[in-house]
């Protein structure tokens, strides 16, 4: 028990460095290729990388085989969606701030759970529910005169992987990790090549603001840099989403949710030594308060969980 509780606090450390790796690699391209051509190539790299590590240690071509194929195209939209809105707020807001108000999912997914499916929840996890929204209040500043649109993206994002999390709430139980990855990356794929064959060309490319420039902007033949760069978000984007998910398959979500908010800490590491990013005092209460009442939720949701959580696994970026 004690092995299998090491295996998972490590994989969910692992993946949640990996995801923050992910981010900046996505975020240094802001200003010089178009997001969807990122995300294709970075799809393609981690979907070679699944295939060609992850898919002999779950057993091979077999592994697969799928009886849920419309959820997997659901889901893997929902994401495709939160990678996108996410992605393009880092061209103008903080990676930390961003990161933070993508953490208010799992309260979303706890509102969206008592919502659609009915299930019950507590006063405590709906009081938790407002204190993270108030955290959000804190950061995004409405009202304020340097209030900007794009901080409300990663708000979407968050919302968008809530869904899929309620569309998938139980595939994990019968859909191993590399299953799941392999048509997330497919979907990743076909949406981005759609994207490039209506956007490519940069004629939508009309706005001054930088995060519709981020998405509308033309393809770009990628220097040796942009590629080495791409390599790594494809790598990290694998990585973060196998061990993630195999944290979730060998220990209780009450283990292992706390550390996925590793990921916070990291964002505001990254951003102050990479493009001296800090977030302002109300804005570092709004991420505590998000980390507090996200912690709170998911030992509240799993009391009484003794058992590896496998319903519950990540796609989200």
């Amino acid at each position: 028990m004690i092995k299998r509780v090491n295996i998972s606090i490590f994989c969910a450390l692992f993946a949640g460095f990996s995801f923050s790796v992910n981010d900046i690699a996505i975020k240094y391209f802001t200003d010089s290729m178009p997001l969807h051509e990122v995300i294709l190539f970075r799809a393609i790299i981690a979907l070679i990388f699944t295939l060609t590590i992850f898919l002999p240690l779950e057993g091979g071509w077999e592994a697969l085989k799928t009886r849920r194929p419309l959820l997997h195209v659901l889901g893997g939209f929902c994401i495709v969606l939160a990678n996108l809105s996410f992605f393009s707020a880092l061209a103008t807001i903080q990676l930390a701030n961003a990161a933070a108000i993508f953490f208010v999912a799992p309260l979303l997914i706890t509102a969206l759970s008592a919502i659609i499916l009915k299930e019950q929840v507590g006063l405590r996890r709906w009081s938790a529910l407002i204190v993270g929204m108030f955290g959000v209040l804190f950061i995004v500043k409405p009202g304020s005169i340097n209030f900007e649109w794009a901080i409300l993206l990663p708000l979407f994002a968050a919302l968008a992987y809530s869904l899929k999390n309620i569309i998938t709430r139980n595939m994990g139980l019968t859909e191993t990790a590399v299953t799941m990855s392999f048509y997330l990356h497919i979907t990743f794929i076909v949406s981005c090549t759609l994207m490039g064959l209506f956007f490519g060309t940069g004629k939508f490319n009309i706005s001054e603001d930088p995060a519709l420039q981020f998405i509308f902007r033309a393809w770009v033949i990628p220097s040796q840099d942009m590629i080495l760069v791409i390599f790594v978000a494809g790598i990290s984007s694998a990585l973060g989403g196998y061990f993630i998910s195999q944290a979730y398959r060998h220990s209780s979500a009450s283990l292992v949710a706390p550390f996925e908010y590793s990921t916070l800490p990291l964002a505001v590491f990254w951003g102050y030594f990479l493009w001296n990013e800090f977030p302002d005092d109300f804005s570092l209460i709004g991420i505590i308060l998000i980390m507090l009442s996200g912690i709170f939720v998911a030992f509240r949701e799993v009391k009484f969980d003794t058992e590896p959580s496998a319903k519950r696994v990540s796609g989200r970026r």
